[in-house]
């Protein structure tokens, strides 16, 4: 879009790929706008957060590590993928069954009724469904608190609750984490995490940690799974990676604290299991949309990945 009918006086609110939705250019000049409730949210109120006299634009690309079944790397290099179960001495795994419960601590909310597209990021190897989380834990996970910016972490957590109510997997914040992201990560570290599955890693990345942040990517985020002999594939952990300083403009623009809500959420979206699709109406459209909450197709394929198998012996 060229901006026509805008007189520049002011930032222009983007999406949540950084584009400028023609109802944000309409609204600043002055135009009749239709009301819409992908638009209603309010974020908390965050006294810290301070605007910058001039901010650049938010400019940024969806685009996420669809980490899948079958193949070693896909998007970004060296994020390991999921592996069958390897038993035997010295292998890495903790004692099974730890933090299972005998049914699912949650219920996914109603599938909606409209229509709208979704995709998984990998399915079962029989066809019979998406690979999924094992709705009978709860999802640990943790944020390394470097380069946060101002007003970042309370939007992450409202973003994770809300993925929660749709889903009904239960996610249990474990606090601060001193662990460094990395592209080969262990999804065991009794060291540092104990007898257990490491919690999901949520960090704050530099473009010198994280090249993909040179460009115009905003976030990148994915799941390992494991799996028994003949049994489903399972997530077990995975991460979530957030452009600190990309971040950090966008919470200085009237309306960015959206807009960085819907990346985070686009984010968590394939941490769990959705794909990018090519309706322009889902948050999970990979470059410009007008959605700032999971739309009908997203809600769908969420409400099917809470639905996932329970697996006591991973």
């Amino acid at each position: 879009m060229d901006g026509h009918g805008y007189d520049g006086s002011g930032p222009l609110r983007a999406s949540a790929t950084g584009r400028i939705p023609q109802w944000v250019r309409d609204e600043a000049a002055g135009r009749p706008v239709e009301s819409s409730s992908g638009r209603a949210w309010s974020p908390p109120p965050a006294s810290a957060i301070r605007r910058r006299p001039r901010v650049r634009g938010v400019l940024m690309a969806l685009v996420a590590v669809a980490l899948t079944a079958g193949a070693a790397v896909l998007v970004a290099p060296d994020f390991r993928v999921g592996a069958p179960w390897a038993a035997g001495p010295g292998s890495r795994h903790p004692t099974p069954g730890v933090g299972a419960a005998d049914e699912p601590l949650g219920a996914p909310g109603p599938a909606p009724v409209a229509d709208g597209s979704y995709a998984f990021v990998a399915l079962q190897r029989d066809g019979s469904g998406p690979v999924a989380y094992d709705p009978c834990r709860p999802i640990h996970y943790v944020v390394r608190p470097d380069n946060a910016p101002v007003g970042g972490e309370q939007i992450l957590h409202d973003a994770v609750d809300r993925l929660s109510a749709v889903t009904g997997l239960q996610f249990v914040h474990d606090g601060a984490t001193d662990e460094p992201p990395s592209r080969d990560r262990e999804p065991f570290q009794p060291e540092r995490y104990g007898d257990r599955w490491a919690p999901v890693l949520i960090t704050w990345e530099t473009e010198q940690e994280n090249p993909d942040f040179v460009t115009d990517v905003a976030g990148e985020a994915g799941s390992q799974w494991m799996s028994l002999p003949g049994g489903p594939q399972v997530y077990v952990t995975g991460a979530v990676a957030l452009d600190a300083a990309e971040f950090a403009h966008m919470l200085t623009v009237s309306g960015g604290a959206a807009v960085a809500r819907a990346v985070i959420l686009h984010e968590l979206g394939h941490l769990v299991g959705l794909d990018h699709v090519s309706d322009a109406g889902q948050l999970m459209f990979p470059t410009t949309s007008h959605a700032l909450d999971y739309s009908d197709g997203d809600l769908t394929g969420l409400v099917e990945l809470g639905q996932g198998d329970c697996v006591p012996g991973l």
